[in-house]
């Protein structure tokens, strides 16, 4: 499928509505260059300090966390229903021990404006450079945040990604729609 330059809120409702369910795909590499996909589920797009972003958050536990530390780029990849089965492998299995590509068959496309690839599968894709991150500090969480996500104690870092470029196949929203 064709993939043509869209604005960033140009699907940004499908993007959404992914992130809910069945989620989106985080892509990163280390500094092997070798790619990971992890489904994301909370994550957010808007402007901040005058820029596109998309915010997303990820657990240091996470091999995809070590990977965005190594390497300050990402996409983030919106996948149509018929990539659900994938959706959960990529947010079940750890890259560290799992080739996530070649266990769900998605492939890896060079990306247009950061080094860390698409997937070519997806329609939708968001190409981020990280400009700041921090670690959600358990001091300032609501008491009812950090039980309900926190009682383990592994806490995210929040990646701020300037958003590079979008990309878009030509029936984006009809393949979303289902």
């Amino acid at each position: 499928m064709a993939k043509v330059p869209v604005g960033y809120t140009d699907c940004l409702a499908e993007t959404v509505a992914a992130l809910a369910e069945p989620g989106c795909l985080l892509v990163s590499q280390g500094s092997d260059g070798k790619p990971n996909a992890m489904t994301i589920g909370w994550g957010t797009v808007g402007v901040i300090w005058g820029r596109p972003m998309f915010v997303v958050l990820v657990r240091h536990s996470r091999y995809t966390w070590r990977l965005l530390e190594e390497h300050g780029e990402f996409t983030v990849n919106v996948p149509p229903p018929s990539l659900t089965d994938a959706a959960v492998v990529c947010g079940t299995k750890s890259g560290r021990d799992t080739d996530k590509f070649a266990a769900t068959g998605l492939t890896p496309v060079a990306g247009k404006h950061v080094a860390v690839p698409i997937i070519d599968q997806c329609v939708v894709h968001y190409e981020c450079r990280t400009v700041h991150r921090n670690n959600v500090d358990p001091t300032h969480l609501a008491g009812v945040v950090m039980d309900e996500f926190y009682g383990a104690g592994d806490f995210h870092t929040i990646y701020f990604g300037q958003i590079i470029g979008v990309e878009a196949d030509d029936d984006a929203r009809n393949r979303l729609s289902g």
